[in-house]
């Protein structure tokens, strides 16, 4: 039975079904009825859960590598621009290819890829910051920084509007007038800090990255030019 599928069947099937029922109702049992096979059978390609969603995490780079190789090129040859557009852009095109899945930055949290596809993209990305002057640890440095920023501030995006079908649609628990009736008289700096968090994302996602950058250039002046 288990030479019916392979692991790139299951992880295909897996995130298709992310979008449907979400992280916390993905189970192998599912995954197993849509591929018409026992649960069972999924056990010769993946020992538990945490090895598939490892597989599905590398399965989703691997999407986006394609988009970012062909843009930076291998290397990171190609059309050259100054190190801070490379870096929002890049952040962006991360943050975009996790909100595609429902509960795409929680399934990317914390997982190991399974294969090599992620160095081309991460290779050509440092070289872009070598190349402007940073040194290979302060190039690693200022990418895990804003790689993190990223991923975290869309695990919480995610929150609020959880399905990538209807991404306008926001969670009943985040409803920001609600939150200021509750806390607006005792706490009012805290009431209005709800629009910041869970208003226009996207605007947080550009003012965070941006303030990242800054803080980037600061320390590593000789960094900062293009």
């Amino acid at each position: 039975m288990a030479s019916r599928i392979d692991r790139k069947q299951v992880a295909e099937t897996a995130l298709r079904l992310l979008n449907e029922v979400g992280l916390e109702g993905l189970t192998l049992r599912k995954i197993a009825k849509e591929l018409n096979v026992q649960a069972p059978a999924l056990y010769w390609h993946f020992k538990n859960k945490q090895e598939l969603l490892d597989e599905m995490a590398t399965e989703m780079f691997r999407r986006m590598a394609v988009h970012w190789t062909a843009e930076l090129g291998p290397e990171g040859g190609g059309e050259s621009h100054a190190w801070q557009d490379e870096m929002l852009s890049t952040c962006r095109r991360l943050r975009r290819g996790l909100l595609a899945y429902r509960d795409g930055g929680k399934v990317f949290s914390g997982t190991r890829m399974t294969d090599e596809s992620h160095a081309a993209p991460m290779e050509a990305f440092l070289r872009r910051l070598t190349a402007a002057g940073f040194t290979p640890r302060e190039a690693m440095l200022a990418w895990w920084t804003a790689y993190n920023f990223t991923i975290g501030l869309v695990i919480e995006e995610q929150s609020v509007h959880p399905d990538p079908e209807n991404p306008d649609e926001r969670d009943p628990a985040y409803d920001l007038e609600s939150r200021e009736r509750r806390l607006g008289e005792s706490h009012p700096l805290a009431a209005q800090a709800g629009r910041e968090m869970f208003g226009d994302i996207e605007v947080g996602f550009e003012a965070g990255l941006r303030i990242i950058i800054a803080g980037i250039e600061a320390t590593n002046r000789r960094g900062s030019g293009s």
